[in-house]
């Protein structure tokens, strides 16, 4: 052993000296997160009857607004022609009553008829349209009952679920497909122990299928529901290819200290690592047991577990 530091000495070719301080690192932890839609809103029937079309299918992205199937009423359609029948017949009714009220005036001019048979007459033609006036209005409920048969997506986003399908009978209210927009976010259910160490805006490490990402965490929830908190993180960009997949998030719940020296002052020789150390003496290479690699400030330094310890000096090799 002692050949070996002599050998490691006589070779490493130190740099400027560098004392050795106490980082602080984020301890993380893995939890899973699952994709979800912020809006998840049914799109309804608005009156019963018959769905005859469906255009829409799971996965679908659709637009506000858009017609997703139609819905029909037999009803309604003999309702209307009940109403157009009677509109003509009071239409009828109105021409005559029109007729006899010229006729009316006519006398009333010539002095055969009176004054009161008039008024009779004029209150006869205004009743009669004020009969027709009910029933154009009572047509234009029904035929806006026949638009309401239109089943419209109540947001953009994309189709979740499709309970029913073509043919089937439906009750006002009743959701014929079920539409997740507003964006998709994570939602966490993080064990309690660790809710403290959270807070809004902490940066999120995610492993997406795509690849690495991060996320800000944008929501804690104060109910903790069996011993555990819920929190929604943003991500850009997130994946909403799988409503409800699950993808592994890590948390930052702790702090803790620890040595880091940089990757390109380690070096391994016989199976061992050795960090070149700056004393009094000399350069010394000390053996050490390194751990993780940290990324910081975009330089890559590794943890060593022992060998070294706060106030030493170390400079890099070539």
């Amino acid at each position: 052993m002692l050949r070996i530091l002599i050998l490691a000495t006589a070779l490493a070719t130190p740099l400027a000296a560098e004392p050795l301080a106490l980082t602080q690192l984020t301890e993380w932890k893995a939890v899973y997160g699952r994709i979800e839609a912020r809006d998840r809103l049914p799109a309804r029937a608005r009156i019963g009857g018959t769905l005859v079309t469906l255009t829409v299918a799971e996965g679908d992205s659709v637009t506000a607004g858009q017609e997703l199937g139609r819905i029909v009423d037999d009803k309604l359609g003999f309702q209307l022609s009940a109403v157009d029948a009677q509109i003509e017949a009071l239409t009828a009714q109105l021409t005559n009553a029109q007729t006899e009220l010229q006729r009316g005036e006519d006398l009333l001019k010539r002095g055969v008829s009176t004054a009161q048979r008039l008024d009779a007459l004029r209150t006869q033609v205004d009743v009669v349209s004020g009969q027709i006036a009910a029933q154009t209005a009572q047509r234009k409920v029904l035929e806006q009952q026949a638009a309401e048969g239109r089943v419209i997506a109540p947001v953009a986003g994309r189709v979740l679920d499709v309970p029913q399908a073509a043919g089937a009978v439906v009750l006002p209210g009743e959701a014929v497909a079920l539409i997740g927009g507003g964006g998709f976010f994570l939602r966490l259910a993080v064990p309690e122990r660790h809710a403290t160490h959270l807070h809004q805006g902490d940066i999120i490490q995610i492993e997406t299928p795509t690849g690495p990402a991060q996320g800000t965490l944008a929501r804690l929830y104060p109910l903790i529901e069996n011993g555990r908190v819920l929190a929604d993180v943003d991500v850009p960009g997130l994946p909403d290819g799988f409503v409800d997949a699950r993808v592994v998030v890590r948390l930052p719940v702790a702090q803790r200290s620890a040595l880091l020296v940089p990757a390109h002052a380690i070096t391994s020789r016989a199976g061992l690592d050795f960090v070149t150390l700056t004393t009094p003496d000399g350069p010394v290479a000390r053996v050490v047991v390194p751990g993780q690699r940290q990324d910081i400030n975009g330089a890559t330094m590794v943890e060593i577990l022992s060998g070294l310890q706060e106030g030493d000096e170390i400079g890099a090799v070539e």
